[in-house]
């Protein structure tokens, strides 16, 4: 129990570091103690300091002991008529000092005890823990009581240390800061009080520097060691370890604690080469990236704390290069060599091999290690030629297709990632073409060239010999094709510019051999009737894919010179063109 008389004017020390309420006459005050303990204050002269903590903060991680450095602000006033005769706020500078070796007057070494950071109190100091009876330097008269109103600032001591503590930790971390690494961070910088001085955030940019080297103040290149990308610290520097006596600029007032919350963005070391992570490669995988070899590749790329900065996907188009030849940037030249259709990579390039110091714009900043995840869609030589595999030949093959031919077939046209881009089983029946029409892609009619019936094969089309640089309707740009082929059907040709051509040696005489009923004349019906003769019994080829009776009333009519509906022999004679000087013979 505890009793105070409200009509004494101090109590004794016991009472230093409680805030006094307003009381009756006489209040019991009920206290926890380990001992039950009685003081009763009497009226008299001021015996010991009387501190007022009027505002405390609701967090306090440290206080004042003897010993420790302060960094406080003041307004000092007398007791008497409240007149201030000091303020450090007047001065615009904070008052330092140590606590508890006598290098403050002792009121304010007993006041100051306890205290925390941003904490205010007021401090009464009798005079015989003040200035005494002799007062000071014309401003403090003799036995005068003075009143501090403090607010600390600061607290640290010659035995502290670097105080880290992590905010936030990565769910992986391969790879912690070390001395001589360079790092790229975000921080927010503040005094002990919570006052800002510095900010990346506010500048949009991180700062940049190597770690150990005395780039940094003390403190926090101890700080910034062991941090993982991703993480979070806060790290408090003590003044000594930070700058000191002489502080920084105007922000940064001499021996102040400074407190950073930091964000590791990248860690990277000027020695590191690119890191490879392969996460797929397909099964039957029988030719690998070369120097000069052309890729077609998706990616996405980020920062290594994840953010993103560019990304083939969003744009719908893959990222299509010469490899070893200096279009990408080193890292990635490098990491494409040895890479399977269809292989997945994650490529981790530090900036000596990708942009370095000057970055791209806003893009990517300066000293930044880059990730990329790649997807490969396919790749191919300039050199190379189409590349046929034959997966079914029938027992008996007479025949095969050529120039000239009519031919029907089924096909899938994809590319290498296995996306099917065309098929004829899209269509009611397989597709015809004539070979050596240039009615399809080259590497298409490469690999219809020398077909059997009912035979069926792989063609790998490489772009110069498809739909080149341009691509054409679903097939995009420098794409390298995969066809699946069989051969449904096969009508043996004829050159390009004949309708009718014999499979041997024609008639010696062919007027005689057209008149069939011998009376020197050849109407179209009897025409018709030699070809057809002809074409059953295996001595002519009409050209496939046409009308019969069009294409042999065409002859007719290029036969029949006078247009008179007949032909004579006359006009089945070779004629030399007068302005070619070429033989025209249509049979």
């Amino acid at each position: 129990r505890l009793i105070l008389h409200t009509d004494s004017l101090l109590c004794s020390s016991a009472l230093l570091h409680s805030r006094l309420p307003q009381m009756d006459p006489t209040v019991t005050l009920v206290l926890l103690l380990s001992v039950v303990v009685t003081v009763t204050c009497t009226t008299g002269p001021l015996v010991d300091v009387v501190v007022d903590r009027y505002d405390i903060p609701k967090v306090c991680p440290r206080e004042v002991q003897t010993e420790d450095f302060v960094r406080y602000h003041f307004n000092g006033t007398f007791h008497a008529d409240g007149k201030k005769f000091d303020s450090s706020h007047d001065r615009g500078k904070a008052f330092i000092s140590q606590v508890g070796l006598g290098r403050l007057i002792t009121g304010m070494d007993r006041g100051l005890q306890g205290m925390c950071v941003n904490e205010r109190r007021r401090v009464t100091v009798p005079p015989h823990l003040a200035y005494g009876s002799v007062g000071t330097g014309g401003v403090i008269p003799p036995d005068a009581v003075l009143v501090f109103d403090v607010l600390l600032l600061d607290i640290w001591s010659t035995e502290d240390k670097v105080q880290i503590r992590t905010l936030v930790k990565p769910p992986s971390c391969k790879r912690k800061a070390a001395a001589s690494d360079y790092v790229r961070y975000h921080y927010n910088g503040t005094l002990l009080s919570g006052a800002a001085f510095d900010s990346s955030y506010s500048r949009n940019t991180t700062y940049d520097t190597y770690l150990g080297q005395g780039y940094l103040i003390k403190g926090m290149d101890e700080g910034l060691l062991g941090m993982c990308v991703g993480e979070r610290r806060l790290i408090i520097v003590p003044p000594f370890l930070a700058y000191g006596e002489n502080g920084s600029g105007t922000k940064i007032p001499p021996q102040a604690t400074l407190v950073f919350e930091v964000l590791m963005i990248d860690v990277f070391n000027p020695k590191d080469d690119l890191i490879v992570e392969v996460k797929k490669v397909p099964k039957g995988c029988t030719r690998r990236t070369v120097i000069g070899d052309y890729i077609r590749y998706h990616y996405n790329g980020t920062f290594q704390d994840g953010t993103a900065f560019d990304s083939s996907y969003e744009r719908n188009s893959t990222y299509n290069t010469y490899i070893g030849m200096g279009y990408v940037i080193q890292g990635m030249d490098k990491a494409l060599q040895g890479l399977c259709i269809g292989e997945k990579r994650r490529i981790i390039v530090p900036p000596h091999m990708a942009y370095g110091e000057d970055g791209v714009g806003d893009l990517i900043p300066s000293s930044a290690v880059l990730v990329f995840d790649i997807h490969v869609i396919d790749f191919h030589n300039p050199k190379d030629l189409v590349q046929i595999k034959v997966t079914h030949k029938p027992q008996e093959c007479n025949m095969t297709s050529e120039a000239d031919d009519l031919i029907q077939y089924r096909y899938n046209c994809s590319m290498m990632d296995g996306t099917l881009l065309y098929s004829s089983d899209h269509y009611d029946s397989p597709s015809i073409t004539t070979l050596g029409e240039n009615k399809v892609i080259p590497g298409l009619e490469k690999g219809l060239l020398g077909m059997c019936v009912g035979e069926r094969r792989e063609a790998v089309v490489p772009p110069h010999w498809g739909h080149g640089e341009n691509g054409a309707g679903e097939v995009p740009g420098s794409a390298v094709l995969f066809f699946e082929l069989e051969l449904v059907d096969l009508q043996k040709g004829v050159p390009e510019g004949f309708m009718f051509v014999w499979l041997g040696d024609g008639p010696d005489e062919l007027f005689p051999a057209m008149d069939l009923n011998s009376n020197k004349e050849v109407p179209l019906e009897e025409f018709s009737a030699f070809i057809m003769l002809q074409v059953k019994e295996g001595k002519g080829r009409l050209r496939p894919g046409l009308d019969a009776d069009s294409t042999i009333k065409d002859m007719f009519n290029k036969q029949d010179r006078n247009r008179d509906g007949k032909i004579i022999e006359d006009e089945v004679k070779p004629k030399v063109d007068e302005e070619s000087e070429t033989r025209r013979d249509e049979l």
